[in-house]
């Protein structure tokens, strides 16, 4: 169950779009067999003003919560595909980064409310 949350420039909405990026983290969380597609929750906010070292520089940042329990090696491999993942794409002066967070078993609630 991880939450992968695709932050990203809004500039490269002219180049990829923002489905395509999730499709790429979705796929990547697929092929590291730690979760099934039922189980992926994705999400992509684009910032419209950003800058890094001053300048306007496209990016890529994702965010993959996922619940305590996996070895540092999984979790590793996972950022690792992800990122691998992105880079596929024909981008030019990019930015492109990864981070898994844990969340704490004890402290996750959940409850699905669903129409009857």
């Amino acid at each position: 169950m991880p939450h992968c949350i695709v932050e990203y420039s809004q500039n490269l909405e002219q180049e990829v779009p923002p489905v395509d990026l999730l499709e790429a983290v979705k796929g990547a969380c697929i092929a590291s067999t730690l979760f099934t597609e039922e189980d992926i929750k994705l999400r992509s906010f684009p910032y419209k003003s950003f800058l890094t070292a001053g300048k306007e520089d496209a990016f890529v940042h994702v965010i993959l919560r996922m619940l305590s329990g996996r070895t540092m090696e999984q979790r590793k491999q996972l950022s690792h595909l992800v990122l691998e993942a992105l880079t596929q794409f024909s981008l030019k002066d990019v930015s492109f980064s990864v981070e898994v967070c844990e969340m704490e078993r004890d402290t996750y609630a959940k409850k699905v409310v669903l129409s009857q």
